[in-house]
């Protein structure tokens, strides 16, 4: 019935001689058995047997298609296929052609339809037809394994196209013979959609926004540079391939500087670009940032921006967040951590003000973008949270309603003031997948524009605004492709190019779902990729440590940016697909915070002597900051109380950037023997800062009659030094009556007084020594009474 169908529409083909020759073996075979009847059978079931076969000996090669031209056809045209085929059976292939067969149902008029068509494989030659008469082109014969070139031209007249408007179905099959099957046969088949506009003049164009996405992971490590600037140390120089013209970015700003699109930023790799035109250090082997190497991308970098500003001319941009963060692992192991939120919304703030500033214009932003526009109610709500106005969803999770049998404009409120801009799946994953091949991108490119088509031809008088959102980071290959579909169904008849602002903007249509998903419907396969509930509780932790470290800073700003955009490069989109880089950098987040609050500590002290009732005890804390700090308390407490009391056992410490600092407390001991010293920084709220440091001071008190008789001992000897300095002076008068002079006083000085600038006790360090000072206290340190 196909086959009768087929031959409606257009002239026959005339019978071939070779399926003569098989037929005629065929008769003979049965006069032979002298079944006349039986020869009759065999004759009227000649075609439906010859069908069957095909059906199953279809893949016995294999059709490659490398090019096809014009990707659009028109009436008049001839349509020129390129490509090759090779032998995949185990005999060889005879009286081989190329052909081309045309769909005996006519065009598809309808998505599904086209859907069904892309997921058949095989031939069937009431779906297919038959060859088209007078355009084969023969092939040599094919050995096992063996491959051969082919061209072919159709003119677009002998496809028998009608009137109106659809895509046509059309098989590129190698014809033959081989041992399988000793009648001809299609012995492989490929299929590529032609979109034919026909007589549609009346339809209303559609309005296609497409987004061209610059994103990439992060590559700036949380450390800064030693020098004054803070200036960032890379983790890795890998951009430089990237940015170079025929690297990915390079070719992400090179196609889409002549296309419609809009583009769609990263404000972190802006960033990381314009730090790359200056002089910058790259981490050394295994991420070592104490020994980082010079980096290799400036020249690179800077011709790329200047590409990319050239690009984005007379463009819209829609800036993402500062780091583009992962909404939806935000929004399902981020629970209860209000900082991550308000990290996010600070980085739709600095996105804005970055893209801004470097590109020099006016960006669109509150955009949010969850992975392959995958959404359920909680990343609905993180989206809000965090300050988005729109999100970029996607039809196959915001799925329209059965009975809607067109696409509805993108665009749609999803209540609470927020706007969801459903793209439309089938354009969005068109290049996923390897485009690495020349028939891989061909078929994508056929398949963009089949669909575009259909999607006007569902609706004809409704206009509507479709938006695609391909994957982020598009390889060259998938970059290229886009780029040919785009160029393409932009000079069609039934597409227009519109940008996003527009496209946020069109009427939403009523009948459009409005209905966010619940969370069971959210893909498994994409959970799968989210960042860990790990991630966020040690980030959340960073930011608590981080907020109680700051207070004790002069210049807040020094550490707080930086660890702000570490943060946000820590919950990045760039790291799916990548848990260890993800880990390591979040880790390498929390290190750096750890040593920078280490930087202020109590320098160690060991055990001291006390002799006597009261002393001092000195404690030196060193800041290795390179700024000021303040707002901290040192605090002195001992196991022993009552042996050992501390007068003002906390006092509040300042210390310059680079310095130690000693503080001196008072002590009264009661009592002989040990006691155990704590020293304790505390900021002063209260919180405790750093580690702690244990020391013991033994305590060696005098008694009263020990002390009386020191006393007495003192009072004797000073008696005695005065009769010895009566009788010296009695002694040098008269010797000074017998020489007529005076005496010269020399010996009433007995060297016993100090300028008191010295320290008070010996083994305590000066009030505020340099960097160099000798830090850990003397080994068995005395303190006097």
């Amino acid at each position: 019935m196909g086959e009768a169908a087929q031959a409606a529409g257009r002239a026959p083909t005339a019978p071939r001689r070779r399926w003569l020759r098989g037929t005629a073996l065929l008769a003979g075979a049965a006069l032979l058995t002298g079944l006349l009847q039986a020869v009759g059978a065999t004759a009227s079931h000649a075609v439906p047997e010859l069908a069957a076969t095909a059906a199953t000996g279809s893949r016995a090669a294999a059709v490659t298609i490398d090019d096809l031209s014009p990707r659009i056809p028109t009436s008049g045209s001839t349509i020129t296929v390129s490509g090759s085929v090779v032998n995949n059976g185990k005999s060889k292939i005879t009286d081989a052609r190329m052909a081309a067969h045309v769909a005996p149902g006519g065009a598809v008029h309808t998505r599904s339809a086209l859907e069904s068509e892309e997921s058949r494989t095989g031939f069937d030659v009431a779906l297919d037809g038959k060859d088209i008469n007078g355009h084969q082109v023969d092939m040599p014969d094919l050995a096992p394994g063996q491959s051969a070139p082919f061209t072919m031209k159709i003119p677009v007249s002998a496809l028998y196209f009608g009137d109106s408007g659809g895509v046509y179905v059309v098989g590129i099959a190698l014809d033959g013979q081989n041992a399988d099957v000793a009648a001809d046969h299609v012995v492989g088949i490929k299929r590529i959609f032609l979109p034919w506009y026909g007589n549609s003049g009346g339809a209303k164009a559609t309005k296609l926004t497409n987004l061209w996405p610059l994103t990439d992971r992060p590559h700036i490590d949380p450390r800064g540079d030693s020098d004054s600037q803070q200036s960032p140390i890379f983790t890795d120089d890998d951009l430089v391939k990237e940015l170079k013209p025929g690297g990915r970015l390079g070719q992400m700003v090179k196609l889409g500087s002549t296309l419609p699109v809009t583009w769609v930023v990263d404000p972190d790799l802006l960033a990381t670009v314009e730090a790359m035109t200056k002089p910058y250090r790259v981490a050394g082997s295994g991420g070592d940032v104490t020994n980082p190497t010079q980096g290799t991308g400036s020249a690179v970098a800077k011709q790329w921006l200047n590409s990319l500003k050239s690009a984005v001319a007379g463009h819209q941009v829609v800036a993402l967040p500062f780091g583009d963060p992962d909404i939806a692992s935000l929004a399902h192991h981020a629970k209860g951590t209000t900082s991550d939120l308000d990290l996010v919304k600070t980085g739709t703030a600095l996105g804005k003000t970055t893209v801004d500033l470097i590109l020099g214009v006016q960006s669109v932003t509150n955009v949010a973008w969850p992975v392959d526009g995958a959404i359920d109610s909680s990343v609905v709500s993180v989206a809000r949270s965090s300050g988005a106005k729109q999100i970029i969803t996607r039809n196959d999770s915001l799925r329209e309603h059965a009975s809607l049998d067109y696409t509805p404009t993108s665009a749609r409120s999803i209540g609470s003031g927020t706007t969801a801009v459903n793209t439309d799946a089938a354009l969005s994953t068109a290049f996923d997948g390897d485009m690495g091949t020349q028939q891989s991108s061909t078929l994508a490119v056929q398949d963009y524009l089949a669909q575009s088509l259909l999607i006007t031809l569902e609706a004809p008088d409704t206009q509507r605004s479709i938006v695609v959102a391909p994957q982020r980071t598009p390889s060259i290959a998938q970059a290229k492709a886009m780029a040919t579909a785009i160029d393409a169904a932009d000079g069609s008849q039934w597409a227009d190019s519109s940008d996003y602002g527009s496209a946020v903007k069109a009427t939403a249509d009523p009948r459009a779902n409005h209905k966010v998903p619940s969370s069971s419907s959210y893909p498994k396969s994409l959970r799968k990729q989210e960042l860990p509930t790990d991630a966020f509780r040690q980030l959340h932790q960073v930011q608590v440590n981080l907020n109680d470290f700051v207070v004790i800073l002069t210049i807040k700003d020094r550490v707080t940016v930086p660890f702000r955009n570490a943060m946000l490069r820590a919950t990045s989109t760039g790291w799916r697909g990548d848990a260890a880089g993800e880990k390591a950098y979040r880790d390498s987040v929390g290190t750096y915070l750890t040593d920078l609050i280490g930087s202020v500590h109590i320098l160690q002290k060991s055990d001291l002597t006390l002799s006597g009732r009261s002393g001092t005890i000195p404690v030196t804390v060193k800041n290795e900051l390179g700024q000021q700090i303040n707002g901290l308390v040192l605090r002195l407490s001992s196991n022993s109380n009552i042996r050992l009391k501390i007068k003002d056992p906390q006092q509040p410490i300042t210390i310059d950037g680079g310095h130690t600092r000693t503080l001196k407390f008072q002590t009264t001991a009661s009592a002989n023997g040990p006691a155990q010293i704590t020293a304790h920084l505390y900021t002063q709220s209260g919180a405790l800062y750093g580690d702690t440091v244990d020391f013991k001071v033994q305590l060696t008190n005098v008694t009263d009659l020990v002390m009386l008789i020191i006393a007495a001992g003192l009072l004797l000897l000073v008696l005695a030094g005065v009769r010895i300095y009566r009788q010296r002076k009695r002694h040098a008068a008269a010797e000074g009556g017998a020489n007529g002079g005076t005496g010269g006083g020399a010996d009433g000085d007995d060297g016993g007084d100090t300028d008191g600038t010295g320290p008070e006790h010996p083994g305590d360090p000066a009030a505020d020594t340099g960097q160099d000072s000798t830090e850990p206290s003397p080994a068995g340190e005395k303190v006097d009474g």
